[in-house]
């Protein structure tokens, strides 16, 4: 249904219309981008070679409809800057499948050890699909980050490998 294809420049006008606004950056990206995203901050974002950065296409169309990353940390794969970009295909359990792909490449290909990743702790929708894929909610590791005044919640789930199973992607 998905393949993850490395990201690279020709992407980048796609992943820039996704990001609408200034709190779209900020969910998407936390504070690695400033808004509005230009393709001179992408192209130093995939200059970082612990990054392995992937455009979601869907396999039958070959349409590009999301974006997701992997940030190598020592023995801990940051899945992060996870996008279903294009709306009409959100709900339909593509996050999920995005994420065990990312997983599969974290443990097998780069040998990690553990994954972590971040969330806000308003985005019940993704924090329940990466519960489904096996994260767990890290209440030591919560933190706060502020954007226009306003304060949002940044829940850590984390998921170590031992405990990861390997699904029918």
């Amino acid at each position: 249904m998905i393949e993850l294809l490395p990201f690279a420049d020709t992407d980048f006008e796609k992943l820039i219309s996704w990001v609408e606004s200034e709190e779209a950056m900020f969910q998407f990206a936390g504070s690695i981008f400033s808004f509005p995203l230009t393709q001179n901050q992408l192209q130093i974002y995939l200059e970082d070679d612990n990054r392995f950065v992937y455009k979601v296409v869907l396999s039958s169309t070959n349409m590009t409809i999301g974006h997701g990353e992997i940030y190598l940390e020592k023995n801990t794969a940051v899945l992060c800057r996870i996008i279903i970009g294009e709306q009409a295909y959100r709900g339909f359990g593509i996050g999920l499948r995005i994420v065990n792909k990312l997983l599969k490449i974290a443990f097998i290909q780069c040998k990690a050890e553990r994954a972590e990743l971040n969330v806000f702790n308003w985005n019940t929708a993704a924090i329940r699909c990466y519960q489904k894929a096996g994260f767990l909610v890290n209440p030591q590791k919560t933190k706060e980050r502020e954007l226009k005044g306003k304060i949002w919640t940044v829940l850590n789930m984390s998921l170590d490998k031992s405990d990861w199973k390997l699904s029918t992607l």
